[in-house]
């Protein structure tokens, strides 16, 4: 069970985040346990992880904020490895190195910093730029099939049902390779439908050729009376 100390302090902080957000990051308690936290961070945009919805929880100890609390991260993100605790300086990793002044805020805002970054840690990964990408594409969809995601963050499930309903309303709005494959589709079909030039060239001649013969003999039974 949390100390009265602890639940005081968060409550505090939950209050100040509701009064000034910090920029790309949503943190909220759960509805049943105030030592348990549920975040989203949102992709910087200048970097590979730029339109991407990355969710994770933070597990307070019930002495925080005299002890650190353990981070981790679902959303699939190229970054850290899903559901595995993140070593940081602001972690239970280093409860050495643990300040009692850092608080929820400065938790995640140093974790969205850390992500940024590629030095190695426990817990992290090592993916392509092209991975990321792909990964923060597909993270908005990979959150909402969570049920806790959706209970505590719904206003991120109403994004991605308009975003849906918006793709929905304007198929020209498709993917860049469902676009190419249509070109090269009709482009084959193109190919298929018209003959090589050197078979119409060959074509003509055979015609001309006869014509000429045509032309020929003609002229030859003209001369010899055959022709009335």
């Amino acid at each position: 069970m949390a100390e009265k100390a602890c639940v005081k302090r968060l409550q505090k902080e939950y209050r100040a985040l509701c009064k000034e957000p910090v920029s790309n990051v949503v943190a909220r308690p759960s509805p049943n346990d105030i030592l348990e936290w549920h975040y989203v961070l949102e992709g910087s945009s200048g970097t590979p992880f730029a339109g991407g919805y990355y969710y994770g929880k933070i597990k307070f100890p019930p002495e925080y904020p005299y002890k650190p609390p353990g981070i981790t991260m679902i959303t699939p993100n190229g970054r850290f490895m899903p559901q595995k605790k993140i070593c940081l300086s602001m972690s239970d990793f280093h409860p050495e190195s643990w300040n009692p002044m850092w608080s929820v805020s400065s938790i995640l805002t140093g974790l969205l910093s850390f992500m940024m970054d590629n030095s190695p840690t426990t817990g992290s990964v090592n993916t392509t730029t092209d991975e990321k990408q792909r990964l923060a594409k597909a993270s908005l969809a990979f959150n909402c099939k969570n049920i806790t995601f959706r209970k505590i963050f719904p206003e991120y499930v109403e994004k991605f049902n308009e975003k849906q309903l918006s793709e929905q309303n304007n198929p020209e709005t498709g993917t860049n390779s469902n676009r190419v494959d249509a070109a090269a589709k009709e482009k084959r079909g193109n190919r298929k439908q018209s003959l090589p030039t050197w078979m119409m060239i060959l074509l003509v001649s055979i015609v001309e050729l006869r014509l000429s013969f045509r032309w020929i003999f003609d002229l030859y039974l003209g001369h010899n009376g055959i022709v009335e």
